[in-house]
């Protein structure tokens, strides 16, 4: 039972970071019809300023959040009104293309800047231990900071004005814009909540794993499988993807072994294809 336990909270605590890692990559993709491949560098590049706030200047990286968050949502915000707002109603093909090139620049300006050397913030700040369970605090607060901003993202989206033009863009932009609505500034604040979202989560996981430019793909492609668990476009949906990934990881890789278990999570986005392809919040109407 101890090693059950600690099967779910090792998986709760990883599944927290993976719903931070999609829930911006599923509003884009969501409200945009853009699937952004800039996402996981994006992500990268908030863990290396972090890592770099720290390693130089001595900075804790949960102070570092704002302006991390700061910096990427400013970063977003241009790339979207000034480069991919130009071609967001042409076929998914030209954005697709559009936002791959772009990460084979940002790719390749970290490799120069920062290389590819693998690198995380080292804090002690010790462990909890509960019933046998064994609690890394830095994990913890990594999980509480990630549920927390994706809580915040969600009361944004439900509650506030800008998070209402979001909703009625994406369902309807053509009637959003007979209604007042600055379309193409909605997309740039959507772009740019995508970004800071991912580089709070690059904050977060530079405490807890190494970060270097090697896993952009590996982040991509894990925010593609919780967007197809959980459902598109939803911040409940990347909640519940996410946490249903970090469980089926952390129970796949305790049993099977650590090589299993992306594939594993991808053979279940496989079958949830085929049987629920709104995923399992997701609602249909949304793709």
């Amino acid at each position: 039972m101890t090693l059950f336990a600690q099967i779910i909270a090792n998986g709760l605590m990883l599944g927290a970071l993976y719903a931070c890692i999609a829930v911006g990559f599923s509003l884009v993709w969501g409200v945009l019809n853009v699937i952004n491949m800039l996402h996981g560098s994006f992500i990268v590049l908030g863990g290396y300023l972090t890592f770099f706030a720290w390693f130089h200047y001595q900075i804790n990286p949960f102070v570092m959040l704002p302006a991390v968050c700061a910096l990427l949502f400013l970063m977003g915000y241009l790339l979207q009104y000034g480069a991919i707002n130009r071609v967001v109603t042409r076929p998914v093909l030209t954005t697709l293309t559009l936002t791959f090139g772009l990460d084979m620049i940002l790719y390749n300006f970290m490799n120069l800047g920062f290389e590819a050397t693998p690198r995380r913030v080292s804090l002690d700040l010790g462990r909890l231990e509960l019933a046998g369970v064994i609690l890394p605090v830095d994990r913890l607060l990594a999980m509480a900071l990630a549920l927390a901003l994706t809580g915040l993202l969600y009361y944004v989206m439900r509650s506030s004005r800008i998070g209402r033009a979001i909703v009625a863009v994406r369902m309807d932009r053509d009637a959003a814009s007979l209604m007042g609505i600055r379309v193409p500034h909605v997309y740039a604040v959507t772009f740019g909540l995508a970004a800071l979202m991912a580089g709070a989560c690059g904050v977060l996981m530079s405490v807890v794993f190494p970060i270097t430019t090697n896993i952009t793909g590996l982040l991509l492609g894990k925010a593609f499988v919780i967007c197809v668990i959980g459902g598109l476009g939803t911040v409940p949906g990347a909640l519940v993807g996410g946490l249903a990934l970090g469980l089926i990881e952390s129970v796949v890789g305790n049993f099977l072994g650590a090589q299993y278990a992306v594939l594993f999570g991808f053979l279940i986005m496989l079958a949830l294809l085929i049987t629920r392809p709104t995923g399992l919040v997701g609602k249909k109407g949304y793709e």
